[in-house]
């Protein structure tokens, strides 16, 4: 194993971390055990060799600045058990017990709208493209708790640029399966299926916004997005879609899941704000996941999650409790 130092910290490459059987061991579930999550640890459990035949992702260490934060990882049972994907259910740990039914090849993703080179990429073919990254990301969720995960992916903006984007390309939508076969959550309301979510063309081109194909060094796990999904470290969670089958480029701002079915609560912009309350709690503080005990304190929330010397200047000039 390969160690890189930063800062006077020496950590692992993402893609050499011990493999997740080793890595998971007894203590984890001992701990998950004694913290009530067991069913979801079954789960997680359950698919440990699946995961491992998939294999890991080839990938070297990120140089974009910004891109490997020094906090400390979550562990990997706690991310691949702990998820918001609707599509599998409303409960944190239904997506690590129903997304088993998601089938992940053949999988395709068409770029289309306002570009020069439209084309529907295989997913193979997308993993291909460009050289993946490891990068350790902090995840911040708009209900106030958060995760620090290896992700494995590639800068999106290496796919805009292949794309060609014509001047009407103001926005990014990202469009993710619905297929109620393979996503038993398409059956309740809580949301206007497929999950369509979006970003400015310039956020869409900021280095740090992830086209993630992996986490841990190994492939996504389904519960996490697979087999292609954003991850967009300054911006709250639900901002990064899952599963996506269409990337589109457009001339207006496009309609979001979350702003469709509470717009007073989720706004386009959805940035990290520690300033901006959401109507029914406080944003100022969240809890990190791994972080459980009795005695753990809420940590304070950071401006743009951590991210503000990279990405402040997208939105100088802008008035951040307006567009929210």
């Amino acid at each position: 194993m390969h160690f890189h130092r930063d800062r006077g910290f020496t950590h692992a490459k993402a893609s050499e971390i011990t493999p997740r059987v080793d890595y998971e061991g007894r203590r984890e579930w001992l701990k998950l055990i004694g913290t009530g999550v067991a069913g979801a640890a079954l789960a997680a459990w359950a698919q440990r060799d699946a995961l491992a035949q998939a294999g890991k992702l080839p990938s070297v260490r990120s140089t974009v600045a910004g891109a490997n934060v020094m906090d400390k990882p979550t562990s990997l049972v706690d991310a691949a058990s702990y998820n918001n994907f609707y599509e599998f259910g409303t409960g944190k740990a239904d997506p690590a017990q129903n997304a088993h039914t998601l089938k992940t090849r053949p999988w395709t993703v068409a770029v289309e709208g306002e570009v020069k080179k439209p084309k529907v990429y295989d997913i193979d073919e997308l993993l291909k493209l460009s050289p993946l990254e490891d990068r350790v990301y902090r995840l911040r969720c708009v209900e106030g708790w958060s995760m620090v995960v290896p992700w494995v992916g590639y800068s999106l903006a290496e796919l805009i640029r292949r794309a060609e984007p014509t001047g009407n390309a103001k926005f990014v939508q990202f469009v993710t399966l619905a297929d109620p076969k393979q996503m038993p959550g398409l059956g309740s309301r809580s949301l206007d299926w497929p999950y369509v979510e979006g970003l400015r063309m310039d956020e869409a081109m900021h280095p740090l916004a992830l086209l993630t194909f992996g986490l841990y060094g190994e492939v996504l796990p389904n519960q996490n997005g697979a087999p292609v999904r954003m991850v967009v470290p300054w911006k709250y969670g639900f901002k990064s879609a899952k599963s996506i089958v269409k990337i589109r480029f457009v001339d207006k701002q496009p309609p979001t899941s979350w702003e469709k079915a509470a717009a007073n609560e989720y706004g386009f912009y959805s940035n990290v704000n520690p300033n901006v309350d959401h109507p029914r709690w406080s944003q100022a503080t969240e809890r990190r996941i791994g972080e459980d005990g009795i005695f753990a304190k809420k940590r304070p929330t950071l401006m743009f999650n951590g991210y503000e010397a990279q990405v402040g200047r997208l939105y100088a000039g802008m008035d951040l409790k307006k567009y929210y």
